[in-house]
């Protein structure tokens, strides 16, 4: 919504010709622009718990309607906002004037009549959402698109991948049983290599050639780079904000922090790994080679806020443990999502 800075034209309204007399007003913090943001779409249904099983739309609509003051209970991506917004506190006290901030949109497919009860609980949970899209059961992918979106969170696989199909670094988020403690004070994201940063060009050889095949590939091709996979993109920003950190000497105090956990193994495949993303630019901060080994022990002690995976086998196995786990349905390997 865009609003002007001056007063409202009225019958006794002031002297419009003579406006160098008006003091300025004073404005709430207005969300960063869409160009400048790391805009980051996330479905209402995975910021909050929504789920009220209803005989149809209208039943649900006036549902929701006459419970609008009671606030829905956190999702599985509500620490993930509510660390982002811990990022963006930080880089306000470093850069008040900058506009290189997270901007969370809160996007649902529900009639605007739910949109009450969606702000009630913004305002009960105290996030900092600026910008709520209400499709009414159209598709939110042309607004994902016009807003310049870096991330989508849904659970809906089929909403995800028609983002995914349209270039936006998108994914399906699962809920554990049992949510893990997480960082306050630091975002930690944790990524798959192969069909989530990179492209899954090895991951093809090695289903239909082996595992040999696929070392003797890594080894070749060792100096050349992967191409990009769907998350790349997302990793980019994050590091863009990284480096607004260490461009203060925070480098050791930053409030982001990046991870690769991968069934790649030394030494060819981890190598190829690194080289491609030194190529690219953007640093990650963690890098665990695992050979095939689980990543459950390893996002245990990581404890991130989201992991992304291409295949559900890791992600239930991260689900499992409290870890809060995305499907990116991309590549070969990925396996279906549950109902």
């Amino acid at each position: 919504m865009s609003q002007n800075n001056g007063d409202a034209l009225t019958a006794r309204g002031p002297d419009l010709t003579s406006t160098s007399k008006l003091k300025p007003t004073t404005c709430q913090p207005k969300p960063p622009k869409p160009e400048n943001a790391i805009t980051i779409g996330i479905s209402a249904q995975v910021l909050f718990n929504m789920e009220k099983e209803q005989q149809g739309p209208e039943d649900y609509i006036k549902y929701q309607v006459e419970h609008e003051m009671e606030p829905f209970s956190p999702g599985p991506a509500f620490k993930f906002v509510k660390a982002l917004e811990a990022v963006n506190t930080r880089l306000k006290e470093l850069y008040p004037d900058s506009k290189e901030l997270f901007d969370v949109m809160l996007m649902t497919k529900n009639h605007p009549y739910v949109g009450q009860r969606l702000i009630n609980s913004i305002n009960h949970h105290q996030l900092f959402i600026a910008r709520l899209c209400m499709t009414g059961g159209n598709s939110p992918i042309g607004y994902l698109k016009a807003n310049h979106t870096n991330l989508y969170l849904s659970s809906d696989p089929e909403k995800v991948r028609e983002a995914l199909e349209e270039g936006i670094a998108a994914a399906i988020m699962f809920t554990p049983e049992k949510i893990t403690e997480v960082s306050d004070t630091q975002l930690r994201v944790a990524f798959d290599g192969d069909a989530v940063l990179f492209s899954d060009e090895s991951e093809r050889i090695y289903q239909a050639h082996g595992l040999d095949k696929f070392l003797e590939n890594e080894k070749e091709h060792e100096n050349k780079s992967l191409e990009y996979g769907p998350l790349k993109g997302f990793l980019e920003a994050l590091d863009k904000l990284q480096k607004k950190f260490y461009d203060k000497g925070q480098r050791m105090d930053c409030p982001i922090r990046t991870y690769l956990v991968t069934s790649r193994g030394a030494p060819s495949p981890a190598a190829r790994a690194l080289k491609t993303l030194h190529s690219w630019g953007p640093e990650i901060n963690e890098a665990h080679f695992l050979s095939g080994a689980p990543k459950g022990p390893m996002l245990e002690t990581i404890r991130p806020h989201i992991f992304f995976d291409d295949q559900m086998f890791h992600v239930e196995g991260a689900l499992k443990l409290g870890i809060v786990a995305c499907q990116v349905p991309c590549g070969i390997s990925q396996g279906p999502a549950p109902n």
